[in-house]
């Protein structure tokens, strides 16, 4: 049961991570004034948010490897996890659809993973 565990806390805190991180982007891509003085301002208010995101990535791909023992695998995945919430964040902040050559793109990497976990 120990092992399922560190499967489940490896997966939300990467995706808690995640999406906290690109949340912030978006939010500040689509609310935040472009010029230097403004985003910098942004930027330091969010520090505790970044923080709190790259421990709970950094504990996440930690989990991830105690139960994969493959530091590359777990890195694939959760990167592929940024896509799908990049995805998200893409349609919540600016209503962006993913297009076909998107799904082909998706389906591209998923093949890839799953190639690269053969034996």
């Amino acid at each position: 049961m120990e092992g399922y565990m560190y499967y489940v806390y490896s997966f939300l805190l990467v995706v808690a991570g995640l999406f906290t991180a690109n949340f912030i982007f978006a939010y500040q891509s689509k609310h935040i004034d472009p010029h230097f003085w403004t985003t910098l301002k942004f930027q330091l208010l969010m520090l505790p948010f970044f923080c709190a995101a790259n421990l709970a990535i950094g504990y996440g791909v930690k989990f991830g490897l105690k139960v994969l023992g493959n530091l590359s695998y777990v890195l694939i995945v959760s990167k592929c996890l940024e896509l799908a919430i990049s995805l998200l964040l893409g349609y919540l902040f600016f209503k962006e659809a993913p297009t076909w050559k998107t799904a082909i793109g998706l389906g591209f990497v998923v093949t890839g993973i799953l190639i690269t976990k053969l034996k």
